[in-house]
């Protein structure tokens, strides 16, 4: 790895988890306004599904019009992070649910700017090792998406959370923009059209990517959203407390970042479709075993936990990887985006159905149903092994 290339990871991967911390800004501190706001759990379940919808209509809308590679990378990012920040800036002088929702998808919205461009920015940078840069990227994300609990189990106020969020993300909006530079594997704008789309999902490889996307989203952001009730119900079943939960459920999301490095380093030396369907199939697992470790020591209920956290995580920079290595790289930013649109969908789904199972068989039965994405995924792998498309992969390993 070059001084350059250093330069450039450890710049977009800093601006990404900065700007990430916007995500879960609102979600961290729903009790709170829970009482202040007196928030029906509907309500509180749309502050955080404002977020996802937000995403999810963002990045349709930018893979449609192919904006991810339209428009320059870093300049995609630079907009969209902007507006992330005033949309969470103003959050905090809201007073009532209505606006706050509203807000929340607009910022979920911007992110679908800045995610995708981050992923294609660390791309054009890398083509030996992009497996471990993505993963570097993606373990940035998490740890972003997982600091303002962190924030709030420092003592901040929701206030706080909320502008100390915004405050991070304006830095890292900064730094991608001014900081670094487009990388030698930087594929040139392109003209808009509709026919990009039909290239894209009729590649293999991109189909059998996504497939298995899809089914570490069906996990990923229903777990994390969730986690914080799972741990308090399993505190007052065991009858002591657990410590601090916010601080418990940062370092349970946290330690995805490192996994999400490991991973990359993995798949870049043993392939793609084996190190991710070997994610798969640990973090579904443990989704299985949720009602056997609730209520118990947290001894036992936390550690199984991190391992979640980590293994639900380490598979995701490899299907973008996947991506960026099996599509055309003129339209790698609308390949990257349409997946996330499609994967981000998906998690409208669980984050739902998780509290309704919770409600109806308390939260010991809350995770077990996340195991089908994991099921689903794995058989994806399996088949991209198998298939042609394989070779495309760096190394011809999968």
């Amino acid at each position: 790895m070059t001084s350059q290339q250093r330069r450039a990871l450890f710049v977009i991967a800093f601006s990404q988890l900065l700007v990430l911390t916007l995500w879960f800004s609102a979600s961290a501190v729903t009790t709170q306004l829970q009482d202040i706001w007196a928030l029906t759990g509907s309500e509180v379940a749309w502050l955080t599904l404002a977020v996802q919808l937000g995403f999810v209509v963002g990045a349709f809308s930018l893979a449609m019009l192919n904006t991810s590679d339209v428009l320059p990378t870093r300049s995609l990012f630079a907009i969209a992070g902007t507006a992330g920040v005033i949309a969470n800036t103003a959050l905090a002088f809201v007073t009532t649910p209505g606006p706050a929702i509203a807000l929340r998808f607009i910022t979920g919205a911007a992110l679908a700017g800045v995610y995708p461009s981050g992923l294609k920015a660390m791309a054009g940078w890398f083509e030996r090792g992009r497996g471990t840069a993505l993963g570097v990227l993606v373990g940035a994300l998490t740890v972003g998406s997982a600091t303002p609990h962190l924030i709030k189990g420092l003592g901040f106020e929701w206030r706080g959370v909320v502008l100390g969020a915004s405050a991070l993300a304006a830095l890292g909006t900064i730094a991608m923009r001014w900081l670094v530079q487009d990388g030698p594997y930087e594929p040139p704008t392109l003209r808009f059209s509709w026919a990009h789309i039909g290239r894209i999902v009729k590649n293999q490889g991109y189909r059998l990517s996504t497939l298995g996307y899809l089914g570490h989203m069906w996990e990923l952001y229903a777990m994390w959203t969730w986690v914080a009730l799972f741990v308090a119900g399993s505190a007052d079943t065991y009858g002591r407390s657990y410590g601090p939960v916010p601080v418990i459920v940062f370092f349970t999301i946290g330690v995805g970042g490192l996994a999400a490095w490991w991973a990359g380093r993995l798949s870049d030396r043993f392939g793609r479709t084996r190190v991710a369907g070997t994610a798969m199939a640990i973090s579904g697992s443990c989704a299985l075993v949720t009602p056997l470790i609730f209520g118990t020591s947290p001894f036992v209920v936390v550690p199984i936990l991190m391992v979640w956290g980590a293994s639900v995580v380490a598979d995701s920079a490899q299907f973008s990887t996947m991506v960026t290595e099996s599509t055309d790289p003129e339209t790698r930013g609308t390949a990257l985006t349409l997946q996330t649109a499609l994967g981000f969908s998906l998690t409208l789904i669980t984050i739902r159905l998780v509290p309704a199972i919770a409600d109806s068989l308390t939260w010991r039965w809350a995770f077990p149903v996340l195991a089908l994405g994991p099921a689903v995924g794995v058989a994806a792998m399996v088949r991209f092994k198998r298939s042609p498309a394989s070779a495309l992969l760096a190394g011809g390993i999968g």
